[in-house]
């Protein structure tokens, strides 16, 4: 049988099906499985034997419009709602935000982690561990699919009509010229650079070697999807609700009836010149059926003739040594566009595009036109781009004035869009914002270094690596793992009070009067510290605690000891509940993330964050910093960009410590947010403890959880912690780093 036969019908979705993929075989599933994606916002996931949905996923709030399967399960969706989605199993783990209008291509990449999504607002994004690292712009309007070449190389193409080849660095390779209208979809053969192309110009398109080596003419305006299969046929979805798959293989050729009906088809489709696909028609110029004796100069290559008032299309075949009539051409008389939308050359819109035979050689240039241009100008600019003899200018300008007869200028008709129906989606344009590093912090005045006892490493020898107490032995007979899951949150309680008081008060003789504190107010934030530092028996009282909130909304280059004290006090249960309590807890939360600022003060940024790692020890704290956990932990991955180590060690903690609060909630969402914060910060710290951090906050995440374990794996964790399983100093490092790869 050289064709295909239907096996199932499968139904799910309320409404149209824009999208499908196949995702791959499991252990689980050894057959595989199917997601399609619904105008109904759903994606439905089916096994290969059962109509019915096996369950489905829920969480766009639009069409669901692309779809692409990664390795341990995981699944990415495109929408109209301007999101990316990423799946495992039935859960949504990530949702990728950044583009401005509907994503209408995704592709997750061969190396892991990375993901593309192309979108209307005419970029294309690269994600890494869910978050944007970089974006592609130069299409000139919506990108409408991507391809994968290989691990750094990719494909994408758009309504601009053209296909771009990019580097994942960034860089633009080559651009492809050759469909006329839209390109809705490529597709890459198995094994090499050669693609395939469809569009709204009713052709299929094979390019080999980055030129258009073939075009196929379908008898449908719209040529929806195209894919390669593994043995290199092609398979085209088209408007005329028609699967067709073409071939080079001779057994798998259809039948001479079939081959026969497909071209009666084709010549009985009826195209129309509005939608430029042949270039501009004015019937009474064209030859008549005699033009048809010649032979044509390559695959592919149009002709237009004229038969008793009637025009109809060729399309020369070199394999058959033939024209092929790919159809009539309606309402072709006078060339007027003025119903239609505009004519696509290169990318950009026309109102005509004209095609000039310059010589009996059979060279033609196409000369594009609006009706706003200067006919002499564009004239002038066409010979100067084709190298011709100038003498022409006259010809060719009045050539233009003649074919563009009595067009007035109108405001024609846009293309409506072909998915929706609706008319043209015009994006916004978005904007990337630069961080610079920041300042150096310390004032050179004192010689107050907020928390620099807490910078000391854990002596070696058998000490907990984290608080440098108590002796474990590691004997290398039978190592065992000591470092995760870890149960309770680290904090940072190292302090030197007078120091800290010292500093106060001398910043304090400094300050404006609206923040100066008295000499009472002084003796008040004493005895705060001393009740937190556990050197008096005394609880803190709500007088303490509002000098200290006074204290903390100093100036960003004063409050640095008054921040000190926070991070201190907050450990107590009577200062937590009382900034994180349900009163409070809003202006707490946006005091800290003010100063997690990447254009901010050093010192500031270190000890928000040690004060909210220090929050982690109260019942209050944990609760209010889960329930804030997206906008903490978001704000917070700014600060690695600095190159402060006790910045990086403190943020490692704080991602820790949440890890802590999530294997013992099980959240998935969580534990994904906290994974690809590892992830992407692992990529920039340098310092051993910090490196030690997020290891322990890794293993902790995926103990027990073998969701957690497939995603940590989809990310390509395990790659990027491999180098440090061989590291000798500190030992816990490589230790540790050993036991999270036998977990993935």
């Amino acid at each position: 049988n050289r064709g295909f036969t239907e096996m199932h019908c499968m139904s799910g979705h309320s409404n149209f099906v824009s999208c499908v993929c196949i995702i791959p075989p499991s252990d689980l599933y050894p057959r595989g499985l199917i997601a399609t994606g619904g105008n109904d916002h759903n994606i439905c996931i089916f096994t290969v034997d059962s109509s019915a949905p096996l369950y489905v996923l829920k969480g766009h709030k639009n069409t669901v419009c692309s779809l692409s399967s990664g390795k341990f399960g995981t699944l990415l969706s495109g929408s109209w709602d301007a999101t990316a989605k990423v799946w495992l199993n039935d859960r949504c783990m990530m949702t990728l935000q950044g583009h401005t209008a509907a994503i209408w291509a995704v592709k997750i990449l061969p190396e892991q982690g990375l993901m593309l999504t192309g979108s209307a607002d005419k970029t294309i994004k690269l994600w890494k561990a869910g978050r944007c690292e970089r974006t592609f712009t130069g299409h000139e309007d919506c990108v409408r699919g991507l391809a994968i070449l290989s691990e750094m190389e990719f494909l994408s193409c758009a309504n601009d009509a053209s296909v771009r080849r990019w580097h994942i660095s960034g860089e633009c390779l080559q651009v492809y010229y050759g469909h006329t209208n839209y390109i809705y979809s490529i597709s890459v053969f198995p094994q090499c650079k050669d693609f395939v192309t469809t569009g709204e110009d009713r052709s299929l398109r094979i390019w080999k070697k980055g030129e258009c080596a073939q075009t196929i003419r379908l008898p449908a305006q719209s040529v929806w999807c195209c894919c390669v299969l593994d043995n290199g046929d092609i398979v085209v979805g088209t408007s005329d609700g028609i699967i067709r798959v073409f071939t080079e293989s001779l057994e798998r050729t259809a039948s001479a009836e079939e081959i026969q009906a497909f071209e009666n088809e084709l010549s009985q489709a009826s195209i129309d010149p509005k939608t430029g696909d042949l270039g501009d028609i004015n019937a009474h110029d064209l030859p008549g059926r005699e033009h048809l004796k010649d032979p044509g100069t390559r695959d592919g290559q149009t002709r237009l003739i004229n038969d008793n008032g009637k025009v109809e299309a060729y399309q020369w075949s070199v394999s058959e040594g033939r024209w092929i009539k790919i159809g009539d051409v309606v309402g072709s008389s006078g060339a007027t566009q003025q119903t239609s939308g505009k004519v696509l050359f290169e990318g950009k819109e026309y109102d005509y595009v004209f095609t000039i035979d310059v010589n009996e050689s059979g060279l033609s240039y196409k000369l594009p036109y609006n009706i706003t241009d200067d006919p002499w100008l564009t004239a002038y600019n066409f010979l100067q781009k084709n190298d011709l003899n100038p003498m022409f200018l006259d010809q060719v300008a009045k050539f233009i004035m003649d074919n563009t007869k009595g067009q007035t200028l109108s405001t024609s008709a846009q293309f409506s869009d072909p998915f929706t129906g609706a008319g043209r989606y015009v994006p916004g344009s978005s904007s990337g914002s630069s961080t610079t590093p920041a300042a150096d912090p310390f004032t050179g005045a004192g010689r107050y270094v907020p928390g620099s006892a807490s910078n000391t490493v854990a002596p070696a020898g058998g000490a907990d690596p984290y608080t440098g107490k108590g002796a474990y032995q590691s004997a290398e007979a039978k190592v065992e793992n000591i470092y995760f899951p870890k149960k309770d949150a680290v904090t940072f309680g190292q302090a030197n009070p007078a120091q800290i008081l010292g500093k106060l008060k001398e910043l304090n003789g400094s300050a404006t009067e609206e923040h100066k504190l008295t000499e009472d107010d002084l003796i008040v934030l004493e005895k705060l510290l001393s009740a937190t530092c556990k050197t008096s028996a005394e609880k803190p009282t709500a007088q303490q605690l509002q000098t200290l909130w006074r204290a903390v909304n100093w100036p960003e280059d004063i409050v640095f000891p008054a921040l000190d004290i926070l991070r201190l006090s907050v450990r107590h249960p009577t200062v937590s509940e009382n900034f994180c309590s349900e009163k409070d807890h809003v202006q707490f939360i946006i005091l800290l993330l003010k100063f997690l600022n990447p254009k901010g003060k050093q010192a500031n940024q270190l000890l928000a964050l040690r004060a909210l790692c220090n929050c982690f020890v109260s019942e209050a704290g944990q609760k209010l910093l889960m329930e804030q956990r997206d906008e903490i932990m978001t704000q917070a991955i700014e600060m690695k960009s600095g190159n402060n180590k006790n910045i990086h060690i403190a943020l490692a903690t704080l991602t820790l410590n949440y890890a802590v609060c999530l294997h013992k909630v099980n959240n998935i969402e969580g534990k994904a947010q906290c994974l690809s914060v590892i992830s992407t910060v692992m990529e920039v710290v340098q310092d051993p403890e910090a490196i030690f951090r997020l290891l322990v906050a890794l293993g902790t995440l995926i103990s027990d959880d073998t969701n957690a374990v497939q995603l940590a794996k989809s990310l390509g964790v395990d790659s990027q912690i491999k180098k440090y399983a061989s590291v000798s100093e500190p030992a816990k490092l490589s230790e540790c780093c050993r036991f999270v790869l036998n977990l993935l």
